[in-house]
């Protein structure tokens, strides 16, 4: 680690990350053989089709818990304010490529919140939802009209899911130097000042 880097993520924060990428996969493809016919060769992933359902809601709550992991740990950071409101209003510049015009955030832009609370919204809802329906442990304790309720909301909340993720991983890309925060834990100085210029300043304060 260079002396100009900036510790961004902790060890344990960034293999709590990549044990929910991990259970996320295994989940997504999964779940997606189920989805469709055309797509239950994923299965085969999971060791066919009865493992791939024996073993689906079991990896969706442990991605559930390890997720709680990050969660508890990165809230308080992730709560909306003005500044985030400010940085909304801006957000046309932004898809323009005027981050120029940007007013500065701190540890995480107003994007990477809603990424956030989308993620724990749509986990919280799969959970509940797949227990309602998750033979033979809970679903003969719901009438038959509330499985079929959360089954098709478990299906949406996959989908949604899925999509935020996509947006998640498209701009850690598209905004160079992201990904080594959760590789290598740093970024540089620069990508800090640039990008999260309140963060930035306060973790330079005492240098």
């Amino acid at each position: 680690m260079k002396t100009s880097d900036l510790r961004r993520y902790q060890d344990a924060e960034r293999m709590n990350h990549w044990m929910v990428v991990l259970l996320f996969s295994l989940a997504a493809l999964s779940g997606l053989a189920f989805f469709h016919p055309s797509l239950y060769f994923l299965s085969v992933l999971l060791g066919g089709g009865v493992w791939a359902r024996i073993l689906h809601p079991f990896i969706g709550v442990a991605m559930f818990l390890s997720f709680a992991g990050l969660f508890f740990r990165l809230w308080r950071e992730n709560v909306v304010n003005e500044a985030d409101r400010e940085w909304i209003r801006h957000s046309s510049d932004m898809l323009h490529g005027n981050k120029a015009a940007m007013p500065p955030v701190g540890k995480y832009n107003a994007g990477q919140k809603v990424v956030f609370w989308a993620l724990a919204v749509c986990l919280l809802t799969l959970l509940l939802t797949g227990l309602m329906f998750w033979q033979p442990w809970f679903a003969n304790a719901f009438p038959i009209i509330l499985r079929r309720v959360a089954v098709l909301l478990h299906a949406v909340a996959a989908v949604g899911l899925i999509l935020t993720v996509i947006v998640h991983v498209y701009a850690a890309i598209w905004v160079k130097g992201t990904v080594r925060a959760m590789t290598r834990g740093t970024v540089s100085a620069a990508w800090a000042r640039q990008n999260h210029a309140l963060w930035y300043q306060d973790m330079t304060r005492d240098r």
